[in-house]
């Protein structure tokens, strides 16, 4: 019988594990600059009330900023449990000498999640008179 590469037994190499433990860093920072963007999208409307009032100006209306800013926030979150579902994932897969890739499924939804996000974003910004 013929073997594939994600049979065969192989020894965890360090450089596997800090490779590993950096995919999950950068997990970690994805998931960080998704809460904190959420954050100041969500905090956005709270200052342009605040700025009104200074200038004495109509104030603008809430829209969709708490929501959008929420959602971010959130999906910062699951990006975070990802990352971590991933790093124990991998480190399993490691230690069993089995490799453990995403699925192109998995990919695909992450890539249409970050479009989706780009295209409001820059809706938004083009609805800005």
């Amino acid at each position: 019988m013929q073997e594939t590469i994600d049979e065969r037994q192989t020894p965890v190499r360090a450089n596997d594990t800090l490779a590993n433990e950096r995919t999950y860093l950068a997990y970690v920072r994805t998931a960080l600059a998704f809460i904190a963007f959420g954050f100041v999208i969500a905090r956005f409307s709270l200052f342009a009330r605040e700025f009104s009032q200074f200038v004495h100006a109509a104030a603008p209306e809430k829209g969709a900023s708490i929501g959008f800013g929420t959602a971010m926030a959130i999906f910062g979150i699951l990006i975070g449990l990802l990352g971590s579902w991933r790093y124990s994932s991998t480190d399993r897969g490691l230690r069993r000498g089995v490799v453990v890739t995403l699925s192109s499924g998995g990919g695909y939804m992450i890539a249409l999640f970050v479009t989706v996000v780009g295209a409001i974003v820059a809706f938004t910004l083009l609805s800005y008179h």
